[in-house]
């Protein structure tokens, strides 16, 4: 049984939801699913914009068949390459003989890396224009966001831009398609976090180019390849949440308290430290680094301008989990943020000046020289006083 939304009186959406894989790229939690989106122009010629995982190739199929309704695919608009996008391509074209490939020269190699053959295509780069009756798609350049091979496109006839993973989410749509269906600041905002500071968030100065790129168009709606399509004060608030993320820019004021704990020690003074902020009128968010999955601490690293990281000496070094959410925080290029340690050990509590050497290649990083030290436990309130004073 089909299941198709449209978009507007030419484009529909064909796309499909996925509920049942508990993981996104061997990665991410995906606890409310995915959605992989694809777009078909009917127009004087008809266009398919983006394939989809195999997981979902196949209710994907029957959704371009219904909304073709006899007619020939002419072409597949490929802006990603990457497989979560591109695993029901061959499948596609084997089924549609004639259709054409647009794409990116990377992306055209890539397809030969991906499925060992050559296919019918054009290449496309930054400006190019290409008609397909009424409406005409101009392509923009977004290398590295998060892909090389990357392209958006923009149709000017309906101020609709194709993002590729630009402004997607994590999360089935779940019979709906525009984001004014639900509320989305309320129950999507956060899940849009995640994804972008996850899979994203390392690219910032290239995402800042392709909105820079964006600002010179009208846009009334924005199709991303997962997640919902953007329609009214929602393209503002994304805008501006990407100009923020892009920049490393804090979204608001309040403190992140990661830690680890092997036999609850550095727990209790994670949440004493954590209590006292909140007597100063702080927001706080704290999480065990043994129980919650990175992404979505780093997703909060990203949303408040403080972090305060816990962890006790372990073989020498820092524990493990929050060596391994340090280790992935500075690979997503977080920046503009003040840091400050809490470090417990028995006998040699060594885990805080390593942890603070992990963010050497960081930009922009406001590390405290003052730490919370803990030898086994600690009753001393002066010193947790004084140490959140530091950290305000």
């Amino acid at each position: 049984m089909f299941s198709t939304r449209k978009v507007n009186s030419d484009y529909t959406w064909v796309g499909a939801d996925r509920r049942r894989d508990a993981i996104f790229e061997g990665v991410f939690p995906i606890p409310h699913g995915m959605s992989y989106n694809s777009y078909l122009l009917l127009d004087e010629k008809t266009v398919l914009l983006d394939t989809v995982d195999a997981s979902v190739k196949e209710v994907f199929l029957e959704n371009i068949d219904s909304v073709l309704s006899g007619r020939e695919l002419d072409y597949v608009v490929v802006h990603h390459m990457e497989p979560d996008h591109s695993a029901s391509l061959m499948t596609v074209l084997d089924k549609y003989k004639n259709a054409t490939v647009i794409a990116s020269q990377k992306a055209l190699a890539m397809i030969g890396q991906f499925f060992g053959r050559e296919v019918k295509s054009i290449a496309v780069k930054e400006g190019d224009v290409i008609s397909f009756g009424k409406h005409s798609l101009k392509f923009i350049a977004a290398p590295m966001v998060h892909w090389p091979e990357v392209m958006m496109s923009y149709d000017a006839e309906d101020k609709i831009l194709f993002s590729a993973d630009g402004f997607g989410s994590f999360g089935t749509l779940s019979g709906t398609l525009f984001s004014s269906e639900v509320d989305f600041e309320r129950d999507v905002l956060d899940e849009a976090r995640r994804y972008y500071t996850n899979i994203v968030g390392k690219y910032g100065p290239q995402v800042a180019a392709v909105l820079k790129k964006a600002a010179e168009a009208e846009i009334e709606m924005i199709c991303p390849l997962h997640g919902h399509t953007l329609v009214g004060k929602d393209i503002q608030l994304c805008l501006e949440k990407y100009t923020l993320w892009s920049t490393y820019t804090p979204e608001k004021s309040g403190v992140v308290i990661a830690y680890g704990s092997i036999y609850g020690n550095t727990e209790s003074v994670a949440n004493a430290v954590a209590a006292e902020l909140c007597e100063r009128g702080q927001e706080v968010r704290v999480y065990d680094l043994s129980v919650t999955d990175n992404s979505y601490v780093i997703s909060d690293v990203f949303k408040y301008d403080r972090l305060v990281i816990c962890a006790p000496t372990y073989n020498s070094g820092v524990f493990v989990k929050a060596e391994q959410f340090i280790s992935e925080l500075v690979a997503h290029n977080i920046q503009k943020r003040k840091v400050a340690f809490v470090e417990n050990g028995t006998w040699a509590a060594t885990s805080g000046k390593q942890m603070a050497e992990m963010f050497a290649k960081s930009k922009d990083m406001e590390i405290l020289d003052t730490k919370f030290t803990i030898k086994s436990s600690s009753n001393d309130k002066a010193a947790l006083v004084e140490f959140v004073k530091n950290l305000l």
